[in-house]
């Protein structure tokens, strides 16, 4: 069978690529054609354009990338055609995967959304389009089955969350091989997760770095994004005290004590690998000023959203400075605090489910194209 796939984000690229080692596993015949980046590419497939070229984050850097972003979508439209596949497997990516199935189902291509749009947290009018336009659709977050099901009445799929298997099936890592390799001293590591995105990097980073020398006990090292080359994040490398490792970001994470995040995907990560961690989060102005008329979540995080509480602390656009990221940090290096937050994190992982969450969808989208 036939299988094209469109992930934009390096989050996507993750999760993409193990579910096409599962479809590999179900179809030994698949012939798969996606949008992606270097983990999708190495499962095997052919990728048609990189995911770092269609990062766009905000309101404000859509706008001002709108020509290119239209551009992409008449490209897509034109592979897909000349690609003839049986089925379209979106990840994530809303603003331009829903484009494309709304596109798709004219042309009576089977639609699979796998980690849907997070409608929850804004643009709830979606749900008409999701119900027009997707076959099937897989979902991550417990609380998403009832949203979906009991509210909006649209029959979906619950298959865990991907992390935990991407997480558990890592190959693991030597602590002491690493630090050798990485020329890292004995001092405890501080992780500084800034993002994937050029413009939450520029945002973030710098606030992150002034803890170094407020923390001499600890080593900083800075998690370099798949997406990003070494040359964008040298401008902010004045410090020789702090240490940068690109695109090992899980091995990183292993081997830390505490972390410095940016919200997303990495905060459920952090949490999975049970380092304690501070949520910062510093955006685009007018972006910021308008999310937060039409975003009414209590909170940012993946963590506090899944618990319904705030497990981890959260320090958003004014609260993100250098000032109040140095008491929050200084918190999570405290024992005590530090015990119950890890007790916290299994609570949240027993929630989010077992493992298989790929292998369960690509079962899923075989059988039902078969």
């Amino acid at each position: 069978m036939k299988y094209y796939i469109i992930a934009g984000e390096a989050s996507g690229d993750l999760h993409g690529s193990n579910l096409m080692k599962a479809i590999h596993k179900e179809d030994t015949q698949a012939d798969i054609r996606f949008w992606g980046g270097d983990l999708m590419q190495a499962a095997g497939g052919k990728l048609v354009k990189h995911y770092k070229a269609l990062a766009f984050m905000g309101f404000a850097e859509v706008l001002f990338n709108l020509k290119t972003i239209l551009n992409n979508i008449s490209f897509c439209k034109k592979d897909i055609l000349e690609f003839q596949p049986d089925v379209l497997i979106f990840i994530d990516y809303p603003g331009f995967n829903m484009r494309i199935a709304k596109w798709a189902k004219t042309q009576n291509i089977p639609t699979h959304y796998y980690i849907s749009p997070q409608i929850w947290a804004w643009k709830e009018n979606r749900i008409k389009d999701i119900k027009r336009d997707f076959d099937q659709l897989y979902v991550i977050l417990p609380f998403e089955k009832d949203f979906y099901e009991k509210k909006h009445h649209f029959p979906v799929e619950f298959v865990g969350h991907p992390l935990i298997d991407a997480i558990h099936n890592r190959k693991k890592v030597d602590e002491l091989t690493f630090r050798k390799e990485h020329q890292l001293d004995e001092r405890p590591i501080i992780a500084l997760l800034p993002g994937s995105r050029k413009q939450e990097i520029s945002k973030l980073l710098h606030e992150m770095l002034a803890m170094v020398d407020d923390f001499p006990d600890y080593q900083f090292v800075i998690a370099g994004a798949p997406g990003q080359d070494f040359d964008f994040y040298q401008q902010f490398l004045t410090n020789k005290a702090v240490h940068f490792i690109s695109n090992k970001t899980y091995d990183l994470l292993s081997v830390a004590h505490a972390a410095l995040v940016t919200s997303g995907t990495a905060t459920l990560e952090t949490a999975l690998f049970k380092v304690p961690e501070v949520v910062c989060y510093k955006g685009n102005w007018i972006s910021y000023q308008i999310a937060k008329r039409i975003i009414t979540l209590k909170y940012i995080s993946l963590v506090n959203l899944i618990m319904d509480e705030e497990v981890v602390t959260e320090l958003i656009q004014g609260d993100c400075n250098s000032k109040k990221i140095k008491i929050e940090l200084s918190k999570i290096l405290e024992t005590d605090y530090r015990k119950k937050l890890i007790e916290k994190y299994d609570q949240l992982e027993e929630k989010l489910g077992g493992e298989g969450a790929s292998s369960k969808v690509a079962k899923l989208i075989v059988r039902q194209i078969s």
